[in-house]
């Protein structure tokens, strides 16, 4: 985000509505998804990381990343507590670990690389304006 801009009402809403998204996928007994030992931390990983690159990017800099990790790390933490209420559902360490990895990971990337940075906040939705270029023969001509 721009140092001078602070974050549009959809820039806040998407980490929400993820979380929102998480929690209700938490409360389920049981997911869709392929039937592979520990693909779910894989899923875990990746979730996290794009909730925490949301967070990210509602401020500026590595004390927003630093803060971006603990506040979802800490979701993690209770989202997985919030699984071992869930019949079939347990509570894992490593669901968390891989939560925390995903969301340290991804604000490292957020932060560190502007080409990742710029592809996060490029508006859905907004076409490319592409300049009309000159007709041939008329370049440099006033």
């Amino acid at each position: 985000m721009h140092p001078e801009v602070s974050p549009s009402r959809p820039a806040r809403l998407w980490p929400v509505a993820l979380g929102l998204g998480i929690f209700f996928a938490s409360s389920r007994s049981r997911l869709a998804g392929p039937d592979i030992q520990d693909s779910d931390k894989v899923v875990h990983f990746l979730v996290f990381g794009l909730l925490a690159s949301l967070v990210c990017r509602l401020g500026r800099g590595w004390r927003a990343a630093a803060w971006a990790v603990l506040a979802v790390s800490l979701f993690g933490i209770s989202d997985e507590w919030h699984q071992s209420f869930v019949p079939g559902r347990d509570c894992s360490a490593m669901d968390w670990l891989a939560d925390t990895l995903g969301a340290a990971l991804a604000v490292t990337v957020y932060t560190a690389w502007p080409w990742y940075r710029r592809l996060m906040e490029f508006p859905l939705g907004r076409k490319r304006r592409i300049e009309k270029a000159p007709a041939a023969g008329t370049l440099g001509r006033s």
